[in-house]
């Protein structure tokens, strides 16, 4: 990292680096500046080569300087998850033994000093210490004489803890090689250039965003905007007006809502719209219509959005692609920086993850004669080092001839094109020992009218569908009849009722006769998330 920073500060002094959305960005020589400050600051504070410091805080310019800092000295970033509960964060702070931490305000209830005597605390909006007023402003530090840490490419430049859809979050160790490697090769799926502006809406503590969304575009001199709120439509809209962003990362929540909270409904709410769109032809111009649109809405100067994080649903998936939006796929793990194959212009295909990424080895092992499937299993210079402190799990996820098991099932098409099942965890073994991918299932159950998301279960032997409905939707179409409210309530109910049915009829017409759901059951709130808005599988097990 220390190395390519330092060519960066060179080659793009005057440009624009790091800012919020609608003030003034920081020039690649003003981040040199305060990244050396800091880094000084740091060393003046005891924090040496390998001292480990932790990052809690939302996405803002001073959280790449904090990282970045930290990796000129040589020292350790342990990047924290903002949603993360205060006991995990209690947690990983003993765990990674971390010697100071950086909080932004909003996140300073989360951290109790007193617990931790040893650890020293910093704002991270000021960087400066707590209770102290001894650095006021990087300025007053000249840069001129900073040191960079000779550093090795097998150091350690950062610790992620991962947000565990099956629990208990482990420390991804990954090196200086891992991220600044996958880095570089990101580029040979995406060109990046100085002219491209970022907008960040995924947490900079989660590897996708990190390597991707701050990695990337300072190695190659771009510009990444933050938002002063998390990113609900009011304040996503307004911003991408003005920063217009040329690349974007999302996990598929994010444009799932948008297609089912605005593009169905738009659709279905005329008869002969909704009547065509089940009409192939006329559902590809229906979606290239609703996706010009859709493309203005996000600035109308975008040329990757990058998705990443969690299957996409079928459907939408479908209409981004009829749409002709710059949809790109990516398919990674934080154990491998993130990056292990992604779907790019010509390179996408329909439920594809795309190709390889330039430098990576991926096989199939153990692969089903019958179907080709089996666990998905890389090598690279971007896979991790091992989990921190965890010799027996690091053991268990590497084979005797040293490829990282995945833990995903998948199969090569003719063209070498990946395609994902589900998590090998996930699978369920039918009565007859079949096996059952709930993920497939689910995207068939997200497809229909009215769901927003489901997940597929095994109770007492049976598959069980749980459903969470768009209720909102389903209340409007009821009203519309203009029943009288009590009438209106019993509507809605049996509404639901018939809703639930036919999602079970028509899944089981689909499905193979092993993968039938038995039960279909409403959910009626939205299930519990993981930060990356994955859905938290063992907690309705």
């Amino acid at each position: 990292m220390p190395a390519m920073l330092q060519a960066s500060y060179k080659q793009f002094a005057d440009r624009r680096s790091l800012g919020f959305v609608g003030e003034e960005m920081m020039t690649y020589r003003q981040l040199q500046t305060e990244v050396e400050a800091l880094g000084t600051q740091l060393r003046n504070k005891g924090i040496r080569k390998g001292s480990k410091v932790a990052i809690l805080s939302t996405n803002m310019p001073n959280w790449g300087v904090t990282f970045f800092a930290i990796g000129s000295i040589g020292a350790v970033a342990v990047p924290i998850l903002p949603d993360f509960h205060p006991t995990e964060i209690r947690n990983i702070i003993q765990h990674a033994e971390a010697e100071a931490i950086f909080v932004s305000e909003n996140l300073l209830s989360k951290v109790e000093p007193e617990e931790y005597p040893m650890v020293k605390v910093f704002h991270i909006e000021t960087l400066t210490e707590q209770n102290t007023e001894d650095y006021p402003q990087a300025e007053s530090t000249p840069t001129t004489d900073f040191q960079y840490e000779d550093v090795d490419k097998e150091d350690l430049l950062s610790i992620i803890y991962t947000s565990g859809t099956t629990g208990k979050s482990k420390g991804v160790m990954l090196s200086h090689q891992n991220i600044i490697w996958t880095g570089q090769q990101s580029r040979t799926l995406q060109h990046i250039i100085e002219e491209d502006r970022f907008l960040s809406v995924l947490p900079l503590s989660h590897t996708f965003e990190n390597t991707l969304g701050l990695i990337l575009p300072i190695m190659f001199g771009a510009s990444v905007h933050y938002l002063k709120k998390p990113p609900i439509a009011s304040v996503l809209l307004p911003a991408l007006q003005t920063v217009k962003p040329t690349i974007m990362l999302v996990v598929p929540l994010i444009i799932e809502k948008v297609y089912k909270g605005k593009i169905l409904p738009q659709i279905n709410s005329k008869a002969i719209t909704r009547s065509l769109y089940k009409i192939r032809p006329f559902q590809k111009l229906l979606s290239r219509i609703a996706g010009k649109k859709l493309y203005q809405t996000f600035g109308g100067q975008l040329k990757f959005f990058g998705i990443g994080g969690a299957k996409l649903d079928n459907q939408v998936e479908r209409f981004l692609m009829d749409a002709k939006f710059p949809l790109a796929i990516g398919y990674g793990l934080t154990e491998t920086s993130p990056l292990l194959a992604g779907a790019v212009g010509k390179n996408v295909r329909y439920l594809s993850t795309g190709i390889p990424m330039k430098g990576v080895k991926l096989r199939i092992a153990s692969a089903d004669p019958a179907t080709g499937e089996g666990e998905i299993q890389a090598q690279g210079k971007n896979i991790m080092k091992g989990y921190y402190k965890e010799p027996d799990l690091t053991k268990d996820v590497f084979t005797e001839d040293g490829w990282f098991r995945t833990g995903d099932l998948g199969k090569f098409d003719k063209n070498g094109f990946l395609y994902i099942k589900g998590r090998i965890k996930n699978m369920i073994v039918g009565a007859s020992g079949e096996n059952i991918y709930p993920e497939e299932i689910e995207s068939l159950i997200n497809r229909m009218e009215y769901v927003l998301e489901s997940l597929v279960v095994e109770k007492k032997g049976r598959l069980v569908a749980m459903v969470h409905l768009n209720m909102e939707e389903i209340e409007t179409r009821v009203q519309n009849m203009k029943s009288i409210r009590d009438e209106a309530v019993l509507r809605i109910n049996s509404r639901v009722d018939e809703i639930l049915e036919e999602i079970q009829q028509k899944v089981n017409e689909e499905v193979n006769k092993f993968s039938r759901i038995q039960m279909v059951v409403l959910q009626p709130v939205p299930f519990e998330k993981t930060p990356t808005q994955k859905i938290k599988r063992f907690l309705y097990h």
